[in-house]
């Protein structure tokens, strides 16, 4: 069977050039991903970004989250908060079970979460996997029954626990082992390092089995050799992130779907450096900065509008684009407000202080990224706004770890960064004073009791509340510029979901109903 899927496999890469029709899918799909680093199939390790959502396919939660961003029973049936929000009970589904026929137990979810807590709360961060995040939020998990799970918040008593809990389930004797076997509706047949993945139907399913019966996930080294697989038609269906996929237009042969990353771009601004502890300083930043030209001349639109941490797709998204406009007559007349101008005619800005004269001179740092090779672009773009209000930026080139060091050290005035936001909707890490990535030195005890009363909010109604005075409060603020979230494209010729909001990390979600 092997060979027979190795001959196959030659055969599609082989293939001539085949005219491109726009159809529904049948009952197979050949998809194409980047892959170097996948050596075997761990879904609570993951080592690259698109084999999450091949994994998605195979691996089921406790909790799910919908179109509109909502956290939604999956494994769980239900569940419900007591103690304030500490205690979350949930109550499985009956009669699942794992692919090999095995019935699904709470002591299954009990031994996948512990095993995420463990590799979390290790010594070495960079070891701590990509569920890093669920130590912020659940403390401890047990299992009184085979159908109950009972989960102890940890200082996060509140509504966000639930998008925590999207982690995927396997049996618990398994948590360690490559190719564990899932609940989902797909189970992976054949793996071979470097070239392909094939994944067939699930006959234990416990919904509706799919219309969709295999999926060939096909491996390439770069997204150039990608990009041109799909071209040939070698494959049916790509995932990128390059921005040379915005070429793409959706049209009668092929189909160019857009999803939301959720790597946010920032332009982050020391407020320990000289004059940028002064808000007008940082608002007249923010006016002179044209981020849609950056968005659609340097990123060509891949990207998603977001003028603080929660992106304007999101549910929880509060519409304040007034005050973010480029104005860049805004931007000089706060500068001026401020003492700021031009006295010696040298094209630089200055202002007397402690009786001696200052230039306004800023330092931007940007790091070199092999996945992102337009930042260094947005940098020249940035300096050149800022430049026309006669403010002179250095700019200089250095790697990430050389960034991460300045950043720590708070030895920066501007530097471009991008952060990879969590699935829980939650930027207490980057807002509130003393935390890790606060690179900004951004003190406000304000934001910071918004946070801590985002961490009691038990419902959704609450949460979105708080998060629009979070909102607000950054409007007011500007602890750093959000620039947008990085967007990626979906080009296929084959359309194989029907679901609103496709998002990273699940690329091929709605596969298993489509045609239903």
């Amino acid at each position: 069977m092997k060979r027979l899927i190795a001959m196959v496999l030659i055969c599609l890469l082989l293939a001539p050039v085949l005219p491109a029709l726009s159809e529904n899918v049948e009952d197979s799909l050949i998809v194409g991903i980047c892959s170097t680093r996948t050596t075997e199939i761990r879904p609570l390790n993951p080592q690259e970004r698109d084999i999450v959502s091949i994994y998605g396919m195979v691996y089921e939660s406790l909790v799910t989250v919908d179109d509109n961003g909502l956290p939604q029973p999956l494994l769980a049936e239900t569940w419900v908060e007591t103690g304030n929000g500490k205690t979350w009970t949930f109550t499985l589904r009956e009669n699942i079970t794992f692919s090999d026929g095995t019935p699904l137990s709470a002591s299954d979810v009990v031994a996948t979460c512990k095993h995420l807590l463990a590799m979390a709360n290790g010594e070495d961060p960079n070891l701590r996997g990509f569920y890093q995040t669920i130590r912020f939020l659940v403390s401890d998990i047990s299992a009184p029954d085979a159908r109950t799970v009972v989960v102890k918040a940890a200082k996060r008593s509140y509504f966000g626990i639930l998008y925590a809990l999207t982690f995927p389930i396997v049996p618990a004797a398994l948590v360690d082992s490559p190719n564990p076997p899932g609940t989902g509706p797909y189970v992976v047949d054949t793996f071979e390092v470097g070239s392909y993945l094939w994944l067939k139907e699930n006959p234990n399913w416990w919904q509706t089995r799919p219309q969709v019966k295999e999926i060939m996930v096909t491996l390439f080294p770069s997204n150039k050799e990608l990009i041109t697989a799909y071209e040939y038609g070698r494959v049916d269906t790509a995932f990128t992130r390059s921005v040379a996929a915005s070429q793409y237009k959706s049209g009668i042969n092929s189909l160019s779907i857009p999803y939301e990353t959720r790597q946010m771009e920032t332009l982050l601004m020391n407020h320990e450096e000289f004059p940028l502890g002064n808000v007008n300083i940082r608002k007249a930043i923010r006016a002179a900065i044209d981020t849609k030209l950056i968005a659609t001349n340097v990123y060509m639109g891949m990207t998603v509008d977001a003028f603080t941490p929660i992106s304007s797709s999101s549910w929880l998204y509060y519409d304040q684009e007034n005050q973010f406009q480029y104005n860049l007559e805004l931007a000089a007349q706060l500068l001026a407000e401020d003492g700021w101008s031009d006295t010696d005619a040298d094209g630089v800005l200055d202002k007397v202080v402690d009786a001696g004269k200052k230039n306004f001179y800023l330092r931007l740092y940007v790091y070199e990224d092999p996945e992102n090779d337009v930042r260094f672009e947005t940098a020249n773009l940035i300096a050149d706004m800022l430049e026309a209000l006669k403010i002179k930026v250095t700019i200089t080139t250095m790697t990430y770890e050389q960034e991460l060091e300045k950043l720590k050290a708070g030895s920066f005035d501007l530097a471009l960064a991008s952060f990879q936001m969590d699935v829980t909707p939650d930027a207490g890490f980057m807002l509130m004073k003393g935390n890790d990535a606060n690179y900004c030195r951004y003190v406000s005890s304000a934001m910071t009791s918004l946070f801590d009363t985002l961490r009691t909010n038990q419902n959704r109604e609450d949460y979105a509340y708080t998060m629009q005075a979070i909102q607000q409060q950054f409007a007011s603020d500007v602890p750093f510029l959000c620039l947008f979230y990085r967007a990626g494209a979906i080009l296929t010729r084959k359309m194989y979901t029907t679901v609103r909001d496709i998002r990273e990390f699940e690329l091929l979600r709605g596969i298993e109903a489509f045609g239903r």
